[in-house]
């Protein structure tokens, strides 16, 4: 069944086991190979990443879309590397 990207804007996302991780903020394609690369989720679960960062998440990760999204991967914690760093500089 085709979707129109504009379907995936604004929808939650849940891990399987309902946990939820966040909203999707926007959608990364590729172009080239005409699919969907990424979704890009905002407002995430402080408890699934570290300081409710701004995550892409592989499409290849998404189970099923609908009224929700669930995810049939998601780490226990997200951790953001190198933005110590970058202060730092």
């Amino acid at each position: 069944m085709a979707r129109e990207v504009t379907e995936f804007l604004n929808l939650p996302a849940y891990t399987r086991d309902g946990i939820y991780v966040g909203d999707v903020r926007n959608v990364a394609l590729n172009t080239e190979e005409r699919r969907v690369d990424s979704l890009i989720i905002t407002n995430t679960n402080s408890e699934l990443v570290e300081n409710s960062a701004d995550i892409g998440v592989p499409y290849r990760w998404v189970s099923a879309a609908g009224d929700i999204i669930i995810l049939s991967y998601f780490p226990e914690k997200v951790s953001i590397e190198g933005e110590e760093e970058a202060e730092e500089e």
